[in-house]
């Protein structure tokens, strides 16, 4: 039986309306971080209907979310922030239009503002040796780096590792929110990176594989500030976290791994998603099965 919210006065508020949505994500599973962007996009736009003592969900216009729009840009809003805050408000209202709260969606006939997406940021060889170089001294930090761009996961995964997800010459990743789990090799250099870490790491009941030094599991966003300084340090500049991702997808297409293997390694639901850094690479070499260390 799908969701479904009964229909009464309460839930016309839009404050109102607004919870029940999220609560609508929840059930769906989608992914916390999804869940609180939403969230947030669509109370900027309730607090900014508010002031136009617009509280009701039926009240609402694609003047209100035009103005919106133009609100934003005049508040210097990149046109990137611009449309994530549009595709956030136009499913909240395709969510309260099946549940039967509005009988026009105002958000469909709004068009998304134009903007060419950037490239991903791919580190070149002489920058991935200099932040190995910047992490060596750390053992934590330096498996860390080695985990991450030897086998492109997420960092939301990296941090829920534990010491039973590593096998030999694999890892375990298991599922969590919208992201099904997968195996993923492990080759000889991540993995002697690791056991040079468990020879450092601190004696504790945790089974996280990356802890803290009072043995707590290591937080996403310490591992978020470990590259931000790592990155500094080594003079490599607009790169985050997510570019050893994006490095380890685009050297392994340059090397010649299959679309399809590497998909499944990194875990994209669609191909499409992996097929898109084949803008991105050049002078690709021959096809090989083989994954090749970086």
């Amino acid at each position: 039986m799908g969701y479904l919210i009964t229909m009464t006065s309460d839930n016309k508020n839009l404050q109102n309306a607004h919870k029940k949505f999220i609560n609508f994500l929840k059930s769906q599973n989608r992914a916390s971080a999804t869940i609180l962007a939403y969230g947030k996009d669509i109370q900027q736009f309730i607090e900014y209907l508010n002031q136009k003592q617009i509280t009701q969900v039926a009240s609402v216009i694609p003047e209100h979310i035009e103005g919106f729009k133009k609100h934003l840009t005049e508040k210097k809003y990149v046109a990137k922030s611009i449309s994530r805050k549009l595709n956030s408000i136009k499913t909240f209202f395709r969510f309260l239009a099946s549940q039967g709260l509005i009988k026009d969606d105002p958000a469909s006939v709004i068009s998304h503002p134009h903007y060419e997406p950037a490239p991903p940021r791919i580190l070149s060889k002489i920058e991935y040796r200099a932040l190995r170089d910047c992490g060596r001294d750390d053992p934590r930090s330096a498996a860390i780096i080695e985990v991450l761009i030897q086998t492109g996961m997420r960092v939301g995964e990296l941090a829920r590792l534990t010491l039973d997800d590593i096998t030999d010459k694999q890892i375990k990743i298991a599922p969590y929110e919208s992201n099904p789990g997968r195996i993923v090799p492990l080759n000889p250099a991540a993995e002697k990176a690791i056991q040079r870490w468990l020879g450092f790491r601190p004696k504790t009941n945790s089974k996280n594989l990356f802890i803290t030094k009072n043995g707590k599991p290591l937080p996403v966003r310490n591992i978020r500030s470990l590259f931000n300084r790592l990155f500094k340090k080594a003079g490599i500049e607009n790169a985050t976290i997510n570019s050893l991702r994006h490095t380890f997808i685009a050297h392994q297409l340059m090397a010649g791994v299959p679309l399809e293997l590497i998909q499944k390694i990194v875990g994209h639901k669609r191909l499409t998603s992996t097929e898109k850094y084949l803008e991105f690479i050049k002078n690709k070499a021959s096809s090989t099965s083989k994954l090749e260390e970086l």
